[in-house]
């Protein structure tokens, strides 16, 4: 645990092990009582890699994120593989609605989603958000949203075999009814030469939404949406340096600008892991800030939560030399994104 002043906090929140070998992949969510919910990947056997054994295991913080209390279940694996990649997201009607991939092979992973009504006291049954289409689908940690209009917005990656075919294309799925039924977006995102994957989502302000997402290609890479997530635009390379691995971005309380974390390099590595500020939509970016440089480790799979006054922001840090992968926390003022 390390404190710098007054200003920025930082705290191995889930220190991996042995027998504990990653966690990752977390979002944050306020409840009602001020406590907060930390929901993460724990991979709970001898194996790090994405198909090793895996549930979704959950924290409480009764201190905005400065410690936080003995981990429990908030997802047990019901995967002949795993589950993994939590995303909650607080509903328009006040429900929190926990969404999570369930993994059985190469060629079956597939969303899920299930819902609590009482602060995550209890929760629902999961249920399947896909029926009736096979393949390997992904959705990744802190990506889903729901639009002013009410619409919920799950986007996703798909390929029939992961392992036989690596280059993914990207859409949503949508609900108008708040999650009771989904279905598939007609347009699509991909390239020609590289795979389009890890997709997230922001409503802009003139009504579009922007998706960004993962790829080879050595920059962020994003598409528009007119009509509320159904079609796509023809994807473009964002002025940002990133090496193919994830992004997060969520817009600022008060300022209404938007937060960018995410690998600024072009080199495989993923490191720095920087933030960036844009108040003109994502056209360009300011105030460009490393947050972790150490090379000997590797950060990626950000969250973003406002809390408050704080910006808390969740990533995993795997460490080269050992081979474990633990979750860290950092909790930044939101003013300090601007100075």
């Amino acid at each position: 645990m390390k404190k710098f002043g007054e200003e920025v906090f930082e705290i191995i929140v889930c220190p991996a092990s042995d027998k504990n070998p990653r966690n990752s992949e977390a979002d944050i969510i306020e409840l009602s009582d001020g406590r907060l919910l930390l929901a993460y990947t724990e991979f709970y056997h001898y194996g790090s890699h994405d198909m090793a054994p895996a549930r979704i295991s959950g924290k409480i913080s009764r201190d905005c994120g400065r410690s936080w209390s003995e981990p429990f279940t908030v997802q047990e694996n019901i995967g002949c593989e795993n589950v993994m990649e939590a995303d909650l997201l607080r509903l328009k009607t006040g429900a929190i609605a926990l969404f999570f991939l369930v993994k059985n092979s190469e060629y079956d992973s597939h969303p899920y989603m299930k819902k609590t009504f009482d602060e995550a006291k209890t929760w629902s049954e999961p249920t399947s958000i896909v029926r009736f289409y096979p393949g390997y689908f992904t959705i990744n940690n802190d990506r889903v949203i729901q639009l002013s209009n009410g619409r919920i917005l799950l986007p996703v990656a798909y390929t029939p075999n992961v392992w036989a075919i690596r280059r993914l294309i990207s859409f949503c799925f949508y609900s108008d009814d708040n999650g009771r039924t989904w279905f598939r977006s007609e347009g699509e995102v991909g390239l020609p030469k590289a795979t389009a994957e890890e997709p997230g989502l922001i409503e802009m302000k003139d009504g579009r939404v922007m998706m960004w997402f993962r790829t080879t290609m050595g920059h962020i890479y994003r598409a528009f949406s007119d009509d509320q997530g159904e079609t796509w635009s023809k994807p473009e390379p964002m002025e940002l340096a990133s090496p193919c691995s994830p992004q997060s971005m969520k817009r600022m309380p008060k300022t209404n600008d938007i937060l960018l974390v995410w690998n600024n390099t072009r080199g495989p590595q993923r490191v720095p892991l920087t933030v960036a500020i844009s108040r003109d939509e994502g056209q360009t970016w300011e105030n460009i800030k490393n947050i972790e440089t150490c090379p000997s480790f590797s950060y990626a799979y950000p969250s973003i939560t406002f809390v408050r006054d704080k910006t808390l922001i969740t990533y995993y840090s795997h460490d080269m030399k050992t081979n474990l992968i633990s979750l860290k926390l950092k909790i930044f003022p939101v003013d300090w994104f601007y100075e």
